[in-house]
């Protein structure tokens, strides 16, 4: 095979705005052949907008006339849609996070290693430059053995206030699920994939409950708001590493501000800006790079990963066992806010 058929599966914003153009940009090595969505209308509208004549309502219906498919629907079907697709022999691209529960993760995995076809999810703060130089200064022992990670993934009063980002029963959770599992995921990695053990988490949602709410990102019924929007975690992991976590939709805060910050016995490295402080030659040394390769948007390198991966030239970067470590560590932050008490796993 030297050319994917694709298939998207639900065409809301982040196939229209990310999935679909990044994948036309390839066409020397994927073509996309089919798209699918419960709004037919919806569909056939994205259909007409980017050139694509085959257009079901169904997922299944495009089985026959691909290869791979990107799954871009609410949290609630990843699972579902994903297994039907690999039970069908397709490869699999999964937006994040990988499911609602851990146990449907691993339903995933299994029906993956059964079909013997690629699954991916889309992490795609992984791929950023940034993220990449970080990584390749980890694994060269620029930093020494990593020990401490910090998360911050903040925004000041941008509840999504379109889709279905605020609803609980389709999406599992807010601002945890769908904004702070790329900051997880990318400390996890940058920290090796450490198995985690004990998690003590807090969700709030007083926030957006609030009358007469300021939000930058479209409006939202305040009254029926019913997920989180602000969550702070500690995690404790395999070997005593730790992360101390924290994200929001709607913080009161200066501004909007991400980090990680990964700290190793002889240096520590930061992300966003990036930067690298060590201790070296009797002297504290604080360096930062004048450029750093790569591409500005990760877009297109995850979606090069996932259909070379396909293709049978690379492994995937984002490996199905490690997203599912970071629903575990998610799963276990609501129930620990929930019960109030810390959860082993």
């Amino acid at each position: 095979m030297s050319q994917l058929r694709m298939g998207i599966i639900g065409v809301g914003g982040i196939a229209q705005n990310r999935h679909i153009p990044t994948f036309l940009k390839m066409q020397e090595k994927v073509k996309i052949t089919a798209i699918s969505d419960v709004n037919e209308e919806t569909a056939r509208m994205v259909g007409e907008k980017f050139g694509i004549a085959n257009v079901h309502a169904h997922y299944a219906d495009m089985f026959e006339h691909v290869d791979a498919v990107t799954i871009c629907t609410p949290n609630k079907f990843h699972a579902e849609i994903t297994i039907a697709a690999l039970e069908a022999g397709l490869h699999v691209f999964c937006e994040k996070p990988m499911a609602m529960r851990p146990d449907e993760c691993e339903a995933m995995i299994a029906a993956a290693e059964k079909s013997g076809k690629q699954l991916a999810i889309a992490y795609h703060y992984r791929f950023m430059k940034e993220s990449v130089a970080a990584k390749r200064l980890v694994d060269a022992d620029e930093i020494g053995r990593p020990i401490v990670a910090r998360a911050k993934g903040m925004r000041r009063r941008k509840v999504p206030g379109w889709g279905v980002f605020t609803n609980k029963e389709l999406q599992g959770g807010g601002s945890l699920i769908d904004y702070g599992c790329h900051l997880l995921d990318l400390s996890l990695w940058l920290l090796g994939n450490p198995k985690p053990v004990e998690v003590m988490g807090t969700t709030y949602n007083e926030l957006s409950k609030i009358p007469g709410q300021v939000n930058q990102w479209g409006s939202f019924d305040h009254e029926t708001f019913e997920v989180d929007d602000h969550v702070t975690a500690y995690i404790k992991f395999e070997g005593g590493a730790s992360l101390q976590f924290e994200t929001s939709w709607s913080a009161n805060v200066k501004g909007d501000e991400e980090s990680v910050s990964i700290s190793g016995i002889s240096g520590g490295v930061d992300l966003f800006p990036f930067h690298v402080n060590q201790m070296k030659h009797g002297m504290l040394l604080n360096t930062e790079a004048d450029w750093v390769p790569g591409e500005d948007d990760p877009s297109l390198p995850q979606a090069e990963n996932f259909v070379n991966s396909c293709l049978g030239h690379e492994e995937l970067i984002v490996k199905p066992q490690q997203a599912m470590q970071v629903s575990l560590i998610i799963d276990a932050i609501y129930r620990s806010s929930e019960s109030g008490k810390s959860v082993s796993l």
